[in-house]
């Protein structure tokens, strides 16, 4: 799936119209929309000491929309997960990450961010081909672009959308720390996927138990200056109530709002 800037803009408006209706305190369960697809939407804004330097650039919250697309029966495609953060006032700009994985949604085969804010901009598509073990980036900004290929290390990949998709299906089995690798802005980190602490959230009217997990850097390694921390549903949806991803001046918090399109992860069937 090769999205371009334009696209995601026009994918942008249509996400904020959609969302200017959400209004409900607590997330509300829609089963409806296509059977391959899930679709949260969120709230969000930036928390921690410096996010008060970080709004001098960039907007301070917003509303955003994860949503997840299976194959269908016999369809021979990737599973592919995008995440798309857009600005209160719907016009200023956005962040993008999307992430195509093997349909055993275990390692990534293509990671793209991408942001927009007034006249900033910048995006990043990697491919990974791994038959051939080389990893074939592209990179964009309103003045230049360039192209460039890096060997694969050895490792499993997996971007940030892989990792949080590898949490949902695994949830129940992780008890003690993973270490595996984050691969970010085009190097790969060691990291450590492990439990926190659980929370309740509400759904529904009614109060539904979250597993909590994050992801950190693991020592000994090339440092990760990045972190994600996600809470579960604690059911066979695995509905990510909150996200949190570290920046490097705040973290950036969602808050599900309500659920579009409910297919079930295929993993969890």
């Amino acid at each position: 799936m090769h999205t371009n800037m334009s696209v995601l803009r026009i994918h942008a408006t249509a996400v904020a119209i959609a969302l200017a209706a959400l209004a409900a305190p607590a997330a509300e369960l829609n089963c409806h929309g296509p059977s391959n697809v899930e679709d949260f939407r969120y709230s969000w804004r930036l928390r921690g000491g410096l996010s008060w330097v970080a709004g001098l650039v960039f907007p301070t919250s917003g509303v955003g929309e994860m949503k997840t697309t299976y194959p269908k029966p016999g369809e021979q495609a990737p599973i592919n997960s995008q995440l798309l953060i857009t600005s209160t006032d719907r016009r200023t700009g956005f962040y993008a990450y999307e992430s195509d994985m093997d349909q055993a949604g275990q390692r990534t085969l293509m990671t793209y961010h991408a942001y927009a804010w007034k006249n900033k901009s910048r995006n990043e598509r990697t491919v990974f081909d791994y038959a051939k073990r080389t990893a074939f980036i592209h990179k964009q900004t309103p003045d230049k672009q360039w192209d460039r290929t890096e060997p694969l290390p050895p490792e499993q990949l997996r971007d940030v959308l892989t990792a949080i998709y590898y949490l949902r299906q695994n949830a129940a089995a992780i008890k003690t720390p993973i270490k595996t690798n984050i691969y970010s802005d085009g190097k790969s980190y060691p990291v450590m996927l492990r439990p926190v602490e659980r929370r309740s959230f509400k759904m529904q009217g009614a109060s539904v138990d979250a597993l909590g997990f994050e992801i950190v850097d693991a020592p000994g390694g090339r440092k990760w200056p990045g972190g994600v921390r996600v809470w579960l549903s604690d059911d066979e949806r695995r509905i990510p109530f909150r996200i949190e991803i570290q920046q490097s001046m705040a973290s950036l918090q969602l808050e599900l709002e309500s659920v579009e399109s409910c297919a079930f992860m295929q993993a969890s069937k």
